[in-house]
């Protein structure tokens, strides 16, 4: 497919195309951020972004130096994002509720010149700052519940006082103050790192330039899905995840649309609460939360409670992990609006093949965004240049497009693996039909041999979660006598909870599971045990954390019979 004409200038900064620039196109009055019951408009935005960018650069902060954000999603989520931008620094983020160790590890990974973050993140850093030489400064913003005040003075912990710690909200006054310049920046400088899931070892930092993001909101935000000026957006996953970080502040930023932000745990009933308060237009959606959001509906329906009103949503996206099509059905004819699936990476910014309005085929992520260019090519593939499978074949799918990044920051082996000029080597398994819908096969590494054939779990997941009585499902290897069988762990709906009230009751589900999946799967694929849990784990993108299930099977914690 031919690339549309998505051109930028050699000066080209973030800070400019998704927040400055609203305020030259006359919008700095629209309501940019909406937190509990108050709001800020781009004009608001951009003051504490230039004040503190100013901020910054006066104290210290040097071209391509990185700054790490570890925030919940809260309003000064976006100023130190923006400031960072237009200050020449380079962007990292992270997850507040992080074990200690990982931030500190990435802290030291990434050099980090300047740390973001909250007074409890700061001080359970404390005793590990004397081994992070790079780290000269630390601000402080509250860890405010939704509808506190996001911008309150913060108090220095006491085993920080020997430090250069600043409160936000003094670092942005004294920025107001300052007429220092700000750097220009260029298209292809360094602007932000995009982590990989680190579904093995340590996550690894996705280098990425100013023009990355901005062509692929041109060419997905605004021309494949249609984000408008009228939108209100409200996201699962956190911002310090990319996928959020467009989808909830860049994407809307881009067109002058309204960011709705709350600061708990994403559970299904904090989300209901966040579209009751916003009443979004888009909402950046998972599939196991529209499976969540189905329960609880149901849930409240059995309680003669109100049940959820969604009417308000145009469309969810939803991306992360795979959506099954029963589960895609359930929820649109129960709520009407929107799905669009589609896949994206870190290592390519974001989307780059996804569902669309007017243009949806269930159960597929979707046909490939104009501007990007898709390969399935064999396993053993040396390059690009090999030759694609035909249509309908399996492989590894590889991408194209103007988003790749520059390879992984301290890793060249993985980078020479990963990336080939514009050509990014994804791992994932795929295959496109004769239409040019992609579907997705799995990984190669979640693959096993049950009696020497290969088992897909998706395949199997998305059998399972066809039964009535199944809400979210994933399936794993066990071992049974030195052999490896396919296990499976279900969340159930609430109308099914009572199924498993009794041993027998349990026993007679189970069995009607297996021969749910034996009835449409070849025979070796059904799961060899069935157990029941009330919520499987999720990493911090809201996936279902399978590495962890595999440690716990190993030691012998999951049952099942």
């Amino acid at each position: 497919m031919t690339a549309p004409s998505v051109t930028f200038p050699e000066e080209l900064s973030l800070a400019d195309y998704f927040l400055f620039d609203r305020e030259r196109e006359g919008k700095g009055g629209n309501v940019a951020l909406r937190f509990g019951d108050r709001s800020w408009t781009y004009a608001e935005v951009a003051d504490r972004s230039r004040a503190l960018a100013r901020y910054l650069v006066d104290a210290g902060l040097r071209p391509e130096q990185r700054v790490y954000i570890v925030l919940p999603d809260l309003p000064p989520f976006a100023w130190g994002i923006f400031a960072t931008l237009a200050a020449g620094g380079v962007l990292t983020m992270g997850n507040s509720i992080a074990p200690v160790d990982d931030l500190r590890y990435v802290l030291e990974y990434v050099k980090a010149a300047v740390l973001i973050t909250t007074p409890q993140v700061a001080a359970s850093l404390a005793p590990h700052l004397d081994g992070l030489p790079n780290l000269r400064r630390i601000l402080l913003a509250p860890d405010a519940a939704t509808g506190a005040d996001p911008e309150a003075r913060v108090e220095i912990p006491a085993e920080l006082r020997d430090r250069e710690v600043v409160s936000l909200d003094a670092a942005i006054a004294q920025g107001r103050g300052l007429a220092t310049p700000l750097p220009t920046i260029k298209r292809d400088d360094p602007a932000i790192w995009l982590f990989t899931s680190g579904s093995t070892g340590r996550s690894k930092a996705a280098m990425h330039s100013h023009r990355d993001f901005a062509f692929n909101t041109e060419v997905f935000a605004k021309r494949t899905v249609g984000y408008r000026e009228s939108d209100v957006c409200v996201s699962v996953p956190r911002l310090f995840f990319g996928y959020a970080t467009g989808t909830n502040l860049w994407f809307p930023f881009a067109v002058g649309a309204t960011v709705g932000l709350f600061s708990e745990r994403p559970t299904a009933e904090s989300i209901a609460n966040a579209i009751a308060r916003y009443r979004p237009t888009i909402v950046t959606n998972v599939p196991t939360m529209l499976g969540k959001l189905l329960d609880l509906d149901d849930e409240r329906r059995a309680r003669g409670e109100a049940r959820l009103d969604l009417s308000c949503v145009r469309f969810h996206l939803s991306a992360g992990e795979a959506l099954p099509e029963p589960l895609l059905r359930r929820f649109v004819e129960r709520f009407g609006g929107e799905v669009f699936d589609g896949i994206g990476s870190a290592e390519m910014f974001h989307i780059y093949c996804s569902n669309r309005p007017g243009d949806v085929m269930p159960g597929s992520l979707g046909r490939v965004v104009e501007g990007y260019t898709l390969a399935i090519l064999p396993e053993d593939a040396p390059g690009a240049g090999a030759q694609p499978l035909p249509p309908g074949e399996i492989g590894v799918l590889w991408v194209k497009g103007d988003s790749v990044a520059h390879g992984y920051f301290q890793d060249r082996e993985k980078s020479w693996t990963t990336f080939h000029g514009h050509w990014c080597r994804t791992g994932d398994l795929f295959s496109i039909d004769e239409r040019g819908y992609l579907w997705f096969q799995g990984r190669a590494d979640d693959l096993f041999k049950v009696g020497g054939i290969f088992v897909a779990p998706r395949e199997v997941e998305d059998c399972l979660i066809g039964h009535p009585a199944v809400s979210v499902v994933a399936v794993i290897p066990a071992m049974d006598q030195g052999l490896i069988k396919p296990k499976a762990l279900i969340e159930l709906r609430p109308d099914a909870r009572d199924r498993i009230a009794t041993a027998d009751a349990r026993r007679s589900l189970v069995a009607e599971l297996k021969a749910h999946v034996q009835q449409r799967l070849s025979k070796h694929k059904y799961p060899r045990w069935v157990a029941f849990v009330d919520d499987l784990p999720k990493n911090d993108r809201g996936k279902v954390d399978k590495k962890m299930l595999i440690e716990r099977e190993k030691r012998g914690e999951l049952g099942g019979e």
